[in-house]
């Protein structure tokens, strides 16, 4: 796994064996940040249910000012931890370990990226809606193209879906 795109380009990132984590393919990642790309610099950027946190990552290279890490696998947080110290990005960060639904009201960022495991599928719902009480700018949620998700989640409405392989993004915006 590597970085894209930015600061930090083609920089390799510790990943972790094993089905914990469901790593956002690099042509997904790509395709997000081709939308987000207006939206990106300086803004705070939440990386929900983060795995390696190469999400975050790719977002502060390509200028983020803050990124928040939620996750609650302590390979994984290991991980995260491992791959901002070789960037050099802890004071761009902050790592939230526990679950996903207990640290996201702690952390407030313009743009939120979700992407549970598949075994926690069910969490979409609990944490869009959530966020649909007090909404950040925009929410993305990667799923797979056989997970229906809803229209809207409080008062955030689905704006837009870009599907690649078994993989659909979501995108989300206040109405």
């Amino acid at each position: 796994m590597r970085v894209i795109a930015g600061e930090f380009r083609s920089r390799r990132l510790k990943s972790i064996p094993g089905d914990a984590t469901r790593p956002t393919p690099d042509r997904l990642r790509e395709a997000l940040f081709n939308v987000l790309q207006a939206r990106i610099a300086g803004a705070t950027f939440l990386d929900g249910y983060a795995g390696t946190g190469a999400v975050g990552i790719e977002a502060l290279s390509r200028g983020a000012s803050h990124a928040f890490f939620l996750e609650r696998n302590r390979a994984a947080l290991e991980a995260i931890r491992e791959n901002l110290a070789s960037l050099g990005l802890e004071a761009r960060s902050t790592v939230a370990a526990g679950p996903v639904l207990q640290t996201l009201a702690r952390c407030r960022a313009q743009i939120v990226f979700l992407d549970p495991p598949y075994p926690l599928e069910r969490e979409y719902g609990a944490a869009l809606d959530a966020l649909g009480a007090e909404p950040p700018s925009l929410v993305v949620v990667q799923h797979s193209v056989r997970f229906e998700v809803s229209e809207r989640y409080g008062s955030l409405v689905r704006t837009r879906v870009i599907r690649q392989g078994d993989n659909a993004l979501s995108f989300f915006a206040p109405e």
